[in-house]
């Protein structure tokens, strides 16, 4: 994920946002808020042969607490014309691959669970649920569950 690729990812990110269930967020950030808030080594982008961004992942710390050095929050955003064709899957694959290379040992992330989609996904690549946080936040007037779900990395021991 580049400079470049700024505006596309923001405008996947607010489709999502609009979309009512991927996020508590109620509209995309300014990039310079969106670069500063994400780790730098695990940001993709899923291009088409044009050069348009199709989705994006990336991750920020759950805590910067020691301890958590080695756990992650990622999200993974797939824009509405590219969703059901194996983007979300490349992107989640490709991220997983390059935080276990890192020696990160778990990505979790928290999802609505009326975001089936997502559920899914994170299924297909690996991911467990972990439980429900019920009630956790409002979201446009209603308080909203979040299933969390984790991946712990099979080559850190």
């Amino acid at each position: 994920m580049l400079p470049e690729h700024a505006e596309q990812v923001l405008a996947i990110y607010q489709a999502g946002i609009d979309g009512g269930d991927a996020t508590f967020e109620t509209t995309a950030p300014t990039w310079e808020a969106f670069d500063a808030g994400r780790l730098p080594g695990h940001r993709l982008v899923a291009v088409d042969q044009e050069g348009r961004v199709l989705g994006w992942a990336a991750v920020v710390p759950v805590s910067d607490r020691c301890a958590y050095a080695g756990v992650l929050e990622h999200s993974v955003y797939v824009h509405p014309d590219a969703q059901g064709r194996g983007v979300g899957v490349a992107l989640l694959q490709a991220l997983l691959a390059s935080t276990d290379a890192a020696g990160i040992w778990t990505v979790q992330s928290g999802i609505f669970p009326e975001n089936t989609a997502s559920l899914a996904l994170h299924a297909k690549a690996g991911f467990r649920v972990v439980g429900t946080r019920e009630r956790l936040g409002r979201h446009n007037g209603r308080w909203r569950d979040v299933v969390l779900v984790e991946r712990r990395s099979p080559v850190i021991s």
